[in-house]
């Protein structure tokens, strides 16, 4: 059991002002698979906590970066920004934690804490720019950071979420990436979604998946917007009311005007024009999953009944801990499987498959 410890005080080596060697996974380059690495760690600075990493999810995001299909990745690359752990020590600025807390960080380590959109809470949009948890490049000694696929990390003590104690942490990773994805836009937008709206999700995957729970729980009645109908049964049981198969032309056009609420997760690039006809007057439409070119809309989808379409990415630190407070409240946790660390290569397969229900996390006490 991990001893505690008062604000102010440090303990073991990462607080003496030497680095430590971690152990994770990662990768070389883009056409080699996972396989263990010894990397190092900074030593701790005054505002720094270091965790042991227990757990950690497997983003989407974390295979692009791995094979290198956004062209931006720095290797080694060792992904993983979807973290679950406990506090192992602490510099002598920081003040809310101790050693043993539960805790957890998502996908940005750093940022300026000084302009105007980390003042107001948005430092996913540091106007200097943001960190992001692996493959950024430390604002202080210019490193390239790595990520959770460890079993320690050092960050920033204002990038480090606590751990609500009804929230369990054996699944809860997912919620760090996916989860303020979807969580985020729901809660920028209380005059669409909440009791008495219609509020529909596009896609069901890891991010919508959560959408749909998120949605439920603030009230909103929800439909499930997918191609496939195998799909539907799951979707009921998350919590959907509604669910309609996109492919099927009579069931969208019975839902036109329909929605104040769209929140569209698919993840590549498909027609945007058939779900605003979905929206209702003042409705909006936000994109969450497709990060490349999207097709061209016509000016007359959003013209006619006042409509909006927008995008939204994670959230920042308020909204990020709110999150986890809600789920917490809620009883909300992604629906997950549980792999080892010696298995994300074939999880890693079975992603691009799309054969998992509905994200992997990995037990960090099994294979590093």
């Amino acid at each position: 059991m991990a001893t505690t410890a008062e604000p102010g005080q440090t303990t073991t080596i990462e607080a003496r002002g030497k680095p430590t060697i971690a152990k994770g996974w990662g990768t070389d380059a883009a056409d080699r698979p996972l396989r263990p690495m010894e990397f190092e760690r900074r030593a701790l600075r005054p505002d720094d906590v270091a965790i042991r990493i227990t757990y950690a999810g497997i983003c989407h995001s974390d295979l692009h970066q791995c094979r290198n299909d956004w062209h931006n990745s720095v290797y080694p690359v060792i992904p993983g920004h979807e973290i679950i752990g406990e506090v192992t020590a602490f510099g002598p600025e920081v003040t809310k934690y101790k050693v043993g807390d539960l805790v957890a960080v998502g996908t940005i380590v750093d940022a300026d804490l000084t302009c105007r959109e980390c003042i107001a809470g948005w430092e996913q949009f540091c106007l200097s720019g943001s960190i992001y948890t692996y493959n950024g490049v430390d604002k202080i000694d210019g490193t390239i950071t790595k990520g959770g696929y460890s079993d320690h990390i050092v960050v920033r003590e204002h990038f480090v979420f606590r751990m609500p104690e009804k929230l369990d942490p054996s699944k809860a990773a997912p919620l760090l990436c996916a989860g303020i994805t979807t969580w985020s836009p729901l809660r920028q937008y209380p005059e669409h979604v909440g009791p008495g709206k219609e509020v529909a999700v596009a896609g069901l995957g890891g991010l919508g998946h959560l959408g749909v729970k998120f949605a439920a729980a603030l009230g909103a009645r929800v439909t499930m917007i997918t191609t496939s109908p195998e799909k539907a049964a799951d979707a009921r049981e998350l919590g959907a009311h509604d669910v309609i198969i996109s492919r099927n032309e009579d069931e969208i056009a019975a839902a036109a005007n329909r929605f104040h609420f769209i929140l569209d997760t698919i993840p590549v690039a498909h027609p945007i024009d058939p779900y605003l006809a979905l929206l209702r007057r003042g409705g909006r439409m936000v994109i969450v999953g497709a990060i490349e070119p999207l097709p061209s809309i016509h000016g007359g989808s959003l013209i006619m009944g006042n409509k909006a379409l927008g995008g939204s990415g994670v959230g920042g630190v308020p909204e990020t801990q709110e999150m986890l407070e809600f789920c917490a409240e809620h009883g909300i946790l992604p629906d997950i499987e549980t792999v080892a660390m010696n298995q994300v290569n074939e999880a890693y397969e079975r992603l691009l498959k799309n054969d998992v229900r509905y994200r992997f996390v990995i037990d960090m006490s099994r294979g590093l």
